[in-house]
């Protein structure tokens, strides 16, 4: 286990850094919910973070370990919204001048929240040319540090503070439904669960059109996709990345997907039973936990509440997906 990119140790370093700067969210149940599953389910509801969704803290935490020189020149990171946002907020509350590059259809809600943040966002067209190879490009011309929204280190670190507070208020679980898109929530949190609750099953939950990291799980291969069409736009990674790959295969116990109708579906369900906002990607890990296909009579089960930014124009859509 000491040979993983990120270990326990990482992950409670992060939590006394980001303490006082990231918010302690909510843990949430419902009876309704209890009664449907059989189980006892507890939500962890990030969507409740600054920023609106649990990237905040890997943003933090990675800005908050930078050198004097590297703060003054500046970072870039490349994301669809929440990482970009947090890492946006993150700069503004450091002093650290922050680039984004954003697809051309990200939300609007998100990017339009991480220009009032303060970051310069470039948006680029996803069919032309890749986040990656752009963010490259920008981040050489003008001497800028990158944070990658999931591959790096202290990134992951920070995210498994979630897990971290959720076993603190739960104690051990029997399972640990969190949503994957590149993997570094689903590392972080794996690696805390390893400790905090051994036990415990982590699985992680992707889109069906996003399957790679299902894939990448099942065959012990990395798998990638490009630009897979999902409501989940949180969740549209092209792999598993180099550090996330194999925590994953090390820690993690199973992989789900699920459609983007019961997506929709279950977050207008959280919306009207619990009362609260969730985005799409942010529903991920609640759609796995209720669709049946775990048997979750008698347990005792997390599931991480990913993120709230929803783009209230596409809400039509989503409803009309979720009733099809």
């Amino acid at each position: 286990m000491s040979a993983l990119p990120v270990v326990f140790a990482d992950i409670e370093a992060a939590a006394n850094r980001i303490e006082g700067h990231a918010h302690r969210t909510p843990v949430l149940t419902s009876s309704t919910i209890d009664r449907q599953t059989g189980g006892s389910v507890f939500f962890k509801c990030e969507n409740f973070q600054r920023a609106g969704a649990f990237k905040f803290r890997g943003a933090f935490n990675a800005l908050s370990k930078l050198g004097e020189s590297e703060r003054r020149r500046g970072v870039l990171t490349f994301s669809s919204g929440n990482h970009a946002q947090a890492i946006a907020l993150s700069g503004r509350l450091l002093s650290v001048p922050t680039v984004v590059v954003m697809p051309q259809d990200a939300p609007e809600v998100k990017v339009r929240a991480t220009r009032e943040y303060g970051a310069e966002v470039v948006l680029y067209d996803k069919h032309e040319t890749t986040r990656e190879a752009l963010g490259k490009k920008i981040s050489d011309e003008r001497g800028l540090v990158t944070i990658p929204p999931y591959d790096h280190g202290d990134v992951i670190a920070g995210q498994g503070t979630a897990a971290l507070e959720l076993f603190e208020k739960t104690g051990p679980l029997d399972y640990f439904f969190v949503c994957v898109g590149g993997g570094g929530l689903l590392s972080g949190c794996a690696a805390a669960a390893s400790t905090r609750s051994p036990n415990c099953r982590v699985i992680g939950v992707e889109p069906e059109a996003g399957d790679d990291a299902a894939r990448s799980f099942k065959t012990k291969t990395l798998q990638t996709v490009m630009n897979p069409e999902t409501i989940a736009d949180g969740a549209r990674t092209p792999s598993l990345g180099k550090l996330t790959f194999p925590m994953v295969l090390a820690l993690v116990h199973d992989m789900m997907t699920v459609s983007d109708k019961e997506l929709a579906t279950t977050m207008f369900y959280l919306w009207e039973r619990m009362k609260i906002v969730v985005e799409p990607t942010g529903a991920l890990a609640a759609a796995a936990a209720l669709s049946g296909r775990v048997d979750l009579r008698g347990k005792r089960v997390g599931v991480l509440i990913s993120g709230g930014n929803v783009d209230m124009a596409a809400i039509p859509r989503l409803l009309a997906i979720a009733n099809k």
